[in-house]
């Protein structure tokens, strides 16, 4: 790899984010020293400019970051470690040093949920999700039921648009069932997670 210590100080920035939630949790300077242990022990280490000297996240702590992979960036004088971290990332013992939950985002879905549980939370208002909680989880499981041969049959035909919006609809209504049991996407993550190969 080819870094420029030179550029800055003999310092790179270096960006620390979890491998897999891709929440950037902190940054940190690297020199040439720090850079070289990291890669040898594959436990995050940084040059402290307050301390002027190396130190490994989590040597008091035990809240290691376990090195996964490191990448330059175009000018080759900032990296982004990628890492899956023991614990929490910051001093203070939150996830992140900005106070930020790490939680697995799932863009659009995680927007959908958040909506899903206002609707829940909110049950006078008038929308077709706070009438289905309304209903009942017989109901929601219900429309999940018949949204799922819904796109078994649409399967089965070749009209692809009918079948990616009764997909959608399937989607949709598990979505509402699974907040109906008080579980969300993250949940079936980690179930699928422990059945991997």
């Amino acid at each position: 790899m080819n870094i420029n210590f030179d550029k800055q100080t003999r310092l790179v920035p270096a960006i620390i984010q979890d491998v897999t939630t891709k929440n950037v949790l902190m940054l940190g300077y690297m020199n040439q020293e720090a850079y070289d242990k990291t890669v040898a022990t594959k436990k995050v280490t940084f040059f402290s400019r307050s301390k002027e000297r190396l130190w490994t996240k989590g040597e008091k702590s035990g809240n290691f970051l376990e090195l996964i992979s490191i990448k330059n960036d175009c000018d080759d004088d900032t990296l982004l470690i990628q890492v899956n971290p023991k614990g929490p990332t910051c001093h203070k013992g939150s996830d992140t040093c900005w106070g930020i939950g790490n939680k697995q985002k799932f863009g659009f879905l995680s927007t959908l949920e958040n909506t899903i549980q206002n609707r829940k939370e909110n049950l006078d208002d008038t929308s077709y999700v706070a009438l289905l909680f309304k209903k009942g989880i017989n109901k929601i499981a219900q429309k999940v039921g018949e949204e799922a041969v819904e796109v078994v049959i649409e399967a089965k035909d070749n009209d692809d648009n009918l079948f990616l919006n009764e997909s959608a609809d399937l989607l949709f209504h598990y979505l509402i069932l699974l907040q109906a049991k008080g579980f969300k996407l993250n949940d079936i993550v980690e179930v699928l997670k422990t059945r991997q190969k």
